[in-house]
């Protein structure tokens, strides 16, 4: 008795599937070997970064930019005279050497969003800040000392119920208001502008940008 012949024949759709692959196969190898010079890898992906600025974020985070320092030194020349006393009887008079330094730095912890622009090709990024200020002069103990004190007959008497003798804080006080006066006429915020204008373009070219430009003034103090 003849047994059956058990061989299964394949299915009739396996032929076109393997010869669609085969084709596409082609065209992709094709593309990939630029054998075709018009056409292009059909399965390609195309790339596009649609990542929004994260520079106002940095810009907020450090809160502040010290851009320069200076320091400055003032002779504080003190004299305090009794209208109908001579000054050896009531007076005194105090040479002061003040030494201080004063920082000006730029506000960007108050930034809006309107403080940084972005081209839409994020090639260029424009930034608006507020003017450098002044801090308060920082008095140097070390550096600082009376060259001369000068007092009257009264003024030493008065020292020895006094509880504090020899008080020099109107000196000292002094001493920081000329420094303040002088660390504003000698352009500390302008340096300070300067260099942070320097550092915030060396720091958006380093992220990409290729066009940078950075302004000063009131309107860049806003917040968001």
């Amino acid at each position: 008795m003849a047994r059956p012949d058990r061989s299964t024949s394949s299915p009739r759709w396996i032929a076109p599937l393997l010869l669609v692959v085969l084709l596409l196969a082609g065209v992709l190898l094709a593309g990939q070997l630029r054998l075709l010079p018009g056409l292009g890898n059909p399965f390609a992906t195309e790339t596009e970064d649609r990542t929004g600025p994260a520079v106002l974020k940095s810009l907020r985070d450090m809160s502040r930019y010290e851009g320069a320092s200076g320091t400055f030194q003032v002779v504080v020349d003190l004299d305090k005279d009794a209208k109908f006393l001579p000054d050896a009887v009531r007076g005194s008079r105090t040479l002061f050497v003040g030494t201080g330094s004063v920082g000006a730095y730029v506000d960007l912890g108050g930034l809006g969003e309107e403080a940084v622009t972005v081209t839409d090709d994020r090639r260029g990024a424009t930034v608006r800040l507020p003017h450098a200020r002044l801090e308060k002069p920082a008095l140097d103990a070390e550096r600082s000392y009376a060259v001369t004190k000068e007092r009257g007959l009264l003024d030493r008497l008065g020292d020895l119920f006094s509880e504090n003798p020899g008080d020099e804080r109107e000196v000292h006080r002094l001493a920081v208001e000329h420094i303040g006066e002088a660390a504003r006429e000698s352009g500390l915020a302008k340096r300070a502008e300067a260099n942070t204008e320097d550092m915030l373009e060396n720091l958006l070219r380093s992220l990409g940008f290729e066009r940078v430009s950075v302004t000063f003034g009131e309107e860049g103090g806003g917040r968001g």
